[in-house]
């Protein structure tokens, strides 16, 4: 082969071997600042799930009483849509609404395990109030493995990210 040849070759494969690492830094560079940004906001995006599930109605005949929020989180990439997913550990705590047909159901007491699902879009962390019961973040992840992706880095602070 001609230097040229090699020179026509070998440019664009370089090129898109740059411009490959240099997406995936951009990537984990994002992730890390996410994550961080979900530490610092983690309080308010708390109080913003238990607000909206609260409204929801859901589940019907049930009024949201208590989060109970563990230090689990699992953070994880939407296949899809390549949103930025946190899965967050939570018990919550339900009673009947008066008049309602929970009302002599012995298991509305009950706390339930859930995930809290919040996700990170345009720079900003936020949440729907989506709850994903009996199951922890990992479960979620594992059960949701076709939608998401784990993220395989492990930032200083222990949360669980993948």
């Amino acid at each position: 082969m001609s230097p040229a040849e090699l020179i026509a070759i070998g440019a664009p494969v370089i090129s898109i071997a740059g411009f490959a690492l240099w997406f995936r830094g951009r990537r984990s560079r994002e992730e890390r600042r996410a994550i961080q940004e979900f530490r610092t906001q983690r309080e308010r995006l708390e109080a913003k799930f238990f607000d909206l599930a609260a409204a929801s109605g859901k589940p019907r005949g049930l009024r949201w009483v208590n989060c109970d929020w563990g230090r689990d989180v699992t953070f994880a990439r939407d296949a899809r849509t390549s949103l930025l997913t946190a899965f967050v550990a939570v018990e919550i705590q339900f009673e009947a609404v008066e008049g309602g047909d929970m009302e002599d159901v012995d298991a509305v007491g009950t706390i339930r395990d859930a995930s809290a699902v919040f996700h990170y879009q345009a720079g900003q962390w936020g949440t729907g109030g989506k709850a994903l019961f009996n199951m922890n973040p990992q479960e979620a992840l594992k059960r949701l493995t076709d939608q998401f992706e784990p993220i395989e880095s492990q930032p200083a602070g222990g949360d669980n990210l993948s």
